[in-house]
Parts: structure tokens; C-alpha cells; sequence
């Protein structure tokens, strides 16, 4: 599993890409846990940006008391999950030309996340609540 990506794949989906520590690690532990699927997915996308540090890349800063996902960290994350159009391996460009060819660095779009898919990451969030609530209840 890739930490990075796995990082700003946790983040970009919080509302405003803020996750505390307890949040992010816990979805961490979860996502570590889950198969051979994230594993792949994961270096799928890490080999479209090879150079990926999201903390000097500026994808990701530290905030009190959690990590926020920036505009660039947006727009280089959309860019590893493009396809790519031709069926031949392409190699990623770098970072700094990959932001500037899906969108110019003084505009970058804000993303809006459609209200059905935010219900869904809430009854997500619930059911796991649900279910570390009765796993602290079965292990007393």
C-alpha cells in the first residue's frame, strides 16, 4: 500500500480534505486492512505520479491538529486516477507539469461533491462508528 496517495485519498474525501490524526489513522488502519484491491489500486496510481511527496509538493498541509488536502493536491490526484487515453504505457509526467496541464495554477476549480455521495460517506462513517461501538462492548 502507498502511504501518499492513500493519504490524499483519505482526505479528499472529508468534507473540506480535513482529517484529525485519530480520523486519518483510523481510515489508514481500515484501508490497510482491506485486500490485495487497495494494495494494487494504490501503486496503480503512485506509478502515474513516481515523485509523489505530498508534504513537499505542497498536496498536503499540516494543519492544527489533522491534515488538509490542497487545491494542487486536488488537481495531481485527479490526474493519477485519469486513464490514460492510449492503451500503450505512457510515462507520468512530473508533478509540477501534471497540475499545469490539467488546470493553470492561478484557477484551479473547487470541487463539488454531489449530495447523494456525501449521504453515502455519512452512513459509511456511521456504520463503522456502529461497529467500534460493539466491538468496545463485546471486548469488556
Amino acid at each position: 500500500m502507498n502511504f501518499q496517495v492513500t493519504v490524499l485519498k483519505i482526505l479528499v474525501s472529508y468534507p473540506d480534505g480535513f482529517a484529525v490524526m485519530d480520523d486519518l489513522k483510523r481510515d489508514m488502519a481500515i484501508l490497510a486492512t482491506s485486500g490485495r484491491d487497495w494494495a494494487d489500486r494504490t501503486k496503480r496510481l503512485a506509478a502515474r505520479a513516481p515523485d509523489l511527496d505530498i508534504f513537499s509538493h505542497g498536496l498536503v498541509e499540516r494543519t492544527s491538529g489533522g491534515w488538509q488536502i490542497t487545491a494542487k493536491g486536488r488537481v495531481v490526484l485527479e490526474f493519477m486516477e485519469t486513464r490514460p487515453a492510449a492503451p500503450a504505457p505512457v510515462q507520468a509526467p512530473l508533478l509540477e507539469d501534471a497540475a499545469a496541464v490539467i488546470a493553470p495554477p492561478s484557477h484551479v476549480p473547487s470541487f463539488r461533491q454531489p449530495a447523494d455521495r456525501a449521504k453515502r460517506r455519512r452512513e459509511r462513517r456511521e456504520r463503522r462508528r456502529e461497529a467500534r461501538e460493539r466491538a468496545r462492548a463485546n471486548a469488556s
